[in-house]
């Protein structure tokens, strides 16, 4: 499925929107940006912006900018912004020339805000943070103008040129918009829109100590770069006044349209830069790539294609309200994509040794092996099989229940694209712990099925002991145990600590050390993984995806059938 095409061949009330203004000539095209804070790495929740606003502009021909709204020197880094890069192109678009930098505009922004002053809209304010939200007023009380809000413009302009000559500590004086102190929407009681920052900025460095909210700098950086349609997720939506009114008061080069839409939440996981953070800083996880976290940087280490990433997106559609969409949607969006294009292999991840005993010592011999069932295309593989196999120790059991069909002593089952083999022995070391099975096998069966048709009710996985390649397998869960993480307090209280294990000394199919990160492949019966940055040649590291069993399916099966129910009833 394809993200772009699907959108062409549907629609919501933004591209409603965008038809309508292109169909009128309002516009001639369209111009869209994605513009993040490189204050922290980007998130699942960011992707919905991202794929929108790409996704927009590509239909209709036009562009989408890649903006950094580096205002707050404080939190922003160039080690964020060359990893949202990497992590927007990961997700398959392209800005092309149209990268830019809010701070290129700092200049203009400062004679914009110049010319709020010499018009009467703007004033020089000595409150200080505390003494600002007290005059705010509340949602049922107006505001109280600030004492300095009637400064000549005169002083004003003094003032606001000594702020960036650096005349004033931090804190000191602001400027602000004059609008409204009685307004029913506080965002426009008076909001600052600069405020002194002495600290180096990672690209202008100390060329300035003022530095514009981001209030302020959106809307006419999207103006300077003529953004037809300024796309937001809905905490925007009451900001939309102050966005219009500095377009409508300021001599800019455009007016684009702000639009907002429902963000994306995940169940059972935490979308916040500042929770997000914090899960870093106190080591919860091992830096913003952890394949744990929702970073998209976490999520590529894991192995998760981007298109999965992107058919989530185009599942969940565009909405005016906030929702929260079941991580098993994720999931299932990720099998997807793997069921389809991942290579089948064999892994053993719990070994105990099995020793055919009739099987000629000193000998092996290759069997074939299917690379994908759902791809012909992707052909086949040769797997050595020898005299010592390993396989699961949860596949076998010394005195099984009723409903256990796997290995047990005196039962046959099918070892995959090999034999039949049949458990003859159990052995056990001085604790009572079985370490070695001996079995025997069919030598007519080869392939996997038996000339005199008998049938068994189990197939097994299973690898060459002598072939083997010996890895480090690390099995991800979910980094939280409840669907809400904090709704009852710390959200690091509900941390899960089961999200990760680690299996050393796995036993692999020998194809497996050729993989490399960013390549996924399906252990058989186990689940999709796909190899860690921390992978050598000599020691493979692979990362758990997604297990096999489909969630979501279920939900939607269960869904269907609550359905179908309540029409019969």
């Amino acid at each position: 499925m394809n993200t772009n095409e699907t959108a062409n061949e549907s629609t919501d009330f933004i591209r409603e929107i965008i038809r309508e203004d292109l169909a009128s000539g309002k516009h001639d095209g369209t111009v869209t940006r994605f513009p993040p804070e490189p204050n922290g790495y980007l998130h699942i929740g960011h992707s919905k912006s991202i794929c929108l606003n790409f996704g927009i502009a590509a239909e209709n021909g036009g562009r989408c900018h890649l903006r950094f709204d580096d205002t707050n020197p404080m939190k922003e880094e160039m080690e964020y912004i060359e990893a949202i890069q990497k992590d927007v192109r990961w997700l398959g678009f392209d800005w092309g020339d149209d990268l830019y930098f809010t701070s290129d505009y700092f200049e203009q922004l400062y004679a914009w805000a110049e010319e709020l002053i010499e018009n009467g809209n703007a004033y020089v304010d000595d409150l200080t943070a505390e003494e600002i939200r007290a005059h705010r007023g509340t949602l049922t009380e107006p505001g109280k103008p600030s004492p300095f809000r009637d400064r000549p413009v005169e002083e004003n302009l003094d003032l606001f040129r000594r702020m960036r000559a650096g005349e004033f500590a931090d804190g000191e004086r602001v400027l602000r918009a004059k609008i409204n102190m009685a307004s029913g929407n506080i965002n426009m009681r008076d909001p600052v829109i600069y405020r002194i920052l002495h600290a180096a900025h990672p690209r202008t460095g100390d060329a300035w100590c003022i530095y514009p909210t981001y209030d302020f700098a959106h809307g006419q950086s999207d103006a300077i770069e003529h953004i037809t349609h300024s796309l937001c997720t809905l905490e925007f939506e009451d900001h939309r006044p102050l966005y219009d009114w500095l377009i409508q008061h300021l001599s800019v080069p455009s007016a684009p349209r702000q639009i907002e839409f429902a963000r994306l939440n995940l169940s059972s996981t935490v979308l916040s830069k500042r929770k997000l953070l914090r899960l870093v800083q106190e080591g919860h996880v091992d830096g913003w790539d952890d394949p744990r976290m929702p970073t998209l940087s976490g999520i590529r280490r894991r192995g998760v294609p981007p298109m999965a990433i992107r058919n989530l997106i185009d599942k969940v559609g565009l909405a005016k309200r906030d929702s929260v969409v079941d991580y098993a949607l994720f999931e299932h969006c990720i099998r997807e994509i793997l069921n389809t294009d991942a290579q089948r292999r064999m892994a053993v991840l719990n070994p105990i040794k099995v020793v055919i005993t009739n099987y000629p010592e000193g000998e092996s011999e290759v069997l074939e092996a299917v690379n994908n069932p759902e791809d012909p295309a992707a052909g086949s593989r040769k797997v050595p099989f020898g005299r010592e196999l390993f396989i699961e120790a949860d596949d076998f059991m010394e005195d099984p229940p009723k409903k256990f069909f796997r290995l047990a002593p005196g039962r046959e089952v099918r070892l995959r694209y090999a034999y039949f083999v049949t458990c003859n022995e159990v052995v056990k070391n001085s604790d009572g712990e079985v370490i070695e099975l001996r079995c025997t096998y069919d030598p007519a069966t080869r392939g996997g099925d038996a000339p005199d048709g008998r049938k068994v009710k189990a197939t097994l996985h299973w690898v060459s002991a002598a072939d083997a390649v010996d890895a480090e397998v690390r099995l991800y869960g979910h980094l939280f145990e409840v669907e809400n993480p904090g709704a009852d307090g710390d959200f690091v209280d509900d941390l899960n600590p089961e999200s990760l294990e680690i299996r050393n000394h796995c036993k692999l199919e020998p194809s497996l050390a050729e993989f490399e990160p960013g390549e996924q492949v399906q252990f058989e019966r186990l689940g999709y993984f796909a190899p860690d940055r921390d992978s050598t040649a000599s020691s493979p590291v692979f990362n758990r995806i997604v297990t096999l069993r489909d969630t979501w399916a279920r939900i939607r099966k269960q869904q269907a059938q609550h359905t179908q129910q309540g029409k019969r009833g």
